[in-house]
């Protein structure tokens, strides 16, 4: 949360007073609820935090050793609301304060670094504490008797699952962390550990602003939900990484470029086979991009971003450079043309011909905003590639 870094707790004298703005004493009573708050909310938040409120952010502040000034950079980054010097802070709250600015002390980290990991972490658990609550929670406190509270069926639920889901999430995010660092230490060198050469693809959903004036919003966020879940689910199981979802579009990576194309082609081949879902578009770019807090900037997203746009319905977009990349792989060939020369050469010879994944055809050379003209070419399964 937010602090107000405009009050310093001392008086004229330079000695901290007795007001609520001074550290609690030894057996002093922890922050008892205002008359407006609801006890059992208030009961609800001690249980996920593990502890009362008993701090102002002043307290918390020099509790922790750490300036006001640096304590309100930490909270406004990890996305808190204003709260002035209100008791609202725990003991949790100044040791994560003491953990941050302990590793700025120690020289594992620069303060604006420090800062950068509240605000990702921040944003990250905030969207998804929201989805657990929402989606999550909801479900499962609707009051099982009349007379009773939704928070009063939430807090027990609330004490059984906290640990669970906890560890749970430690485990995910040492998984994850464990997968990011294997593919950081194998760039070929430190540049390439900030500004990577990868494949980056944005599937967009046609059609969806005139569904948004069709369908009731609970159905509409259905289909964005079963939109959301099966492309994270072939992103992940293709081996891409999905990168962001924005309701009826979706942003993923890949190492290469023949894995990107699988997965975009494997995204169209989906949705159109379910009868519940628009049609689909894709737009892909491969070369160098930079990634900045688990997201992917730079002229390879913005050209996919705008390929995207220009895709037919139920096709796949690629830039030259992608085109380029699978055709010196090997999973596509320049042209029927090369790939008939390729097969009569390896007959000739008494070999098996090539194999292609992949097709390419050449589009229409366009201008794009921002980007000058650009070539696309459609992407295409081989004839008789099986998906």
């Amino acid at each position: 949360m937010t602090v107000d870094d405009s009050g310093s707790g001392a008086g004229a004298d330079g000695r901290v007073d007795s007001s609520p703005h001074s550290t609690p004493l030894e057996g002093e009573e922890p922050y008892a609820a205002d008359a407006g708050e609801d006890p059992l909310a208030l009961r609800l938040e001690t249980l996920i935090l593990g502890a009362e409120r008993r701090y102002t952010p002043f307290q918390a502040a020099r509790s922790a050793g750490v300036s006001m000034e640096l304590a309100s950079r930490f909270w406004r980054a990890m996305g808190f609301a204003d709260i002035g010097q209100a008791k609202a802070l725990t003991e949790a709250d100044v040791l994560a304060l003491r953990r941050l600015a302990g590793l700025v002390e120690a020289g594992l980290l620069s303060e604006a670094m420090a800062v950068q990991v509240a605000r990702s972490t921040g944003q990250t658990t905030a969207r998804l504490a929201e989805w657990q609550i929402d989606s999550f929670l909801e479900g499962l406190t609707e009051p099982p008797e009349p007379g009773m509270t939704r928070t009063e069926v939430t807090y027990p639920i609330v004490e059984l699952l906290l640990p669970e889901l906890e560890e749970f999430l430690v485990y995910v995010w040492r998984r994850q962390l464990a997968a990011s660092a294997g593919r950081v230490v194998q760039g070929a060198d430190d540049e390439e550990m900030v500004d990577r050469r990868l494949a980056v693809g944005f599937a967009d959903l046609v059609g969806f602003t005139r569904l948004t004036r069709r369908m009731e919003e609970e159905e509409l966020g259905e289909l964005v939900e079963a939109f959301e879940t099966t492309a994270a689910d072939l992103v992940a199981a293709r081996g891409g990484r999905l990168i962001k979802t924005l309701g009826d579009e979706v942003l993923y990576a890949a190492d290469d470029a023949g894995t990107a194309a699988d997965i975009a082609l494997r995204l169209v081949e989906t949705m159109a086979n379910d009868e519940t879902m628009p049609e689909l578009r894709v737009g892909m770019a491969f070369g160098t991009v930079t990634t900045r807090m688990g997201d992917v900037f730079g002229t390879t997203v913005n050209l996919a971003s705008r390929l995207t746009s220009i895709a037919p319905r139920d096709a796949v977009l690629v830039d030259s450079a992608f085109a380029e990349e699978i055709i010196r792989t090997g999973e596509a060939p320049a042209s029927e043309a090369a790939a008939a020369e390729a097969a009569a050469a390896a007959e000739k010879e008494g070999e098996e011909p090539p194999t292609y994944r992949f097709a390419l055809q050449p589009m229409w050379q366009r201008p794009v905003r921002g980007l000058g003209v650009v070539e696309p070419w459609l992407l295409t399964r081989r004839d008789g590639d099986i998906p």
